[in-house]
């Protein structure tokens, strides 16, 4: 998303912006000022929270001082790091609502088509620990990370077509798919799903009618961190229950070294910015 703003890809979308424009979406640190009405956090706290994507495109997190709505602000547990809690709030959103649309149940094998980026990473420990056998797509070097995360099956997606290389190993498809690599609805292995089988996820799903006509049902995902989602979420990471995956720590004057490992997908995980302020 930090890439679709800087590149002006939004914009061509048609969104308003405004400039200055900053990048970044999620944030930890302590509250310096609330607003009217504000009783949930309060002047010196620690917390985290997100940046929702409204026009106009604006207000971000990569700067000394960020503005968040109270409706995205959580306290930050005691147990938890900034670095950490800063990795948590779009990422952590997205795979747990990704997770909700298609509503796995014990026993289920599910699909994580992306799973090695950072909401991929947040997948995979969800939907194991619901008793879901999760196939997860990834390089080789990912498998053994992917692994130790929860995925019984690691499909590496650089030996060929995902979809086939499932129906190889599942011939009768997988319950459902979490879309998290993609953006041409197209590219989707869906093929890997059974009949009757669910599609959803923040990246690429096909419209009604294509699945419909693979027998499938799904949606688009729009994550939306609201503090109702991510303080379970940061409770969770903080006693150790859900690991959050920080491929690096950069400070604030290579962020664009930053901005170019995820265009490349090079990234392996979260990128977290630390700011001096």
């Amino acid at each position: 998303m930090d890439n679709a703003v800087a590149t002006g890809f939004l914009a061509q979308m048609g969104l308003p912006h405004e400039y200055p424009l900053v990048i970044g979406r999620d944030a930890a640190g302590v509250v310096e000022a609330v607003g009217a009405g504000v009783d949930h956090v309060a002047v010196g706290d620690e917390v985290l929270g997100h940046v929702l994507l409204a026009p106009p495109i604006s207000a971000g997190t990569l700067a000394e001082h960020a503005v968040l709505p109270a409706a995205t602000v959580t306290p930050k547990p005691a147990g938890l790091d900034f670095t950490t809690a800063a990795a948590l709030p779009l990422a952590g959103a997205a795979a747990v609502q990704s997770i909700d649309a298609i509503d796995p149940q014990p026993g289920q094998t599910v699909l994580v088509n992306g799973a090695s980026g950072g909401v991929g990473s947040f997948a995979v420990q969800l939907l194991a620990a619901r008793g879901v056998t999760v196939v997860a797509t990834g390089t080789p070097a990912d498998a053994d990370r992917l692994t130790a995360l929860g995925a019984a099956r690691v499909i590496d997606h650089t030996a060929g077509p995902v979809a086939e290389q499932v129906r190889a190993a599942y011939p009768d498809g997988v319950d459902a798919l979490v879309s998290l690599y993609g953006m041409d609805p197209a590219g989707t292995p869906i093929s890997a799903v059974r009949t009757g089988g669910k599609v959803a996820g923040v990246a690429a799903v096909p419209d009604e009618a294509t699945l419909a006509a693979a027998g499938l049902t799904g949606t688009s995902v729009m994550a939306t961190p609201t503090r109702e989602v991510l303080a379970p979420l940061a409770q969770q990471a903080a006693a150790g229950d859900l690991k959050v995956t920080v491929a690096d720590v950069l400070p604030l004057e290579q962020a664009t070294e930053g901005l170019g490992r995820l265009a490349t997908g090079g990234a392996g995980g979260k990128l977290v910015v630390t700011v001096e302020g």
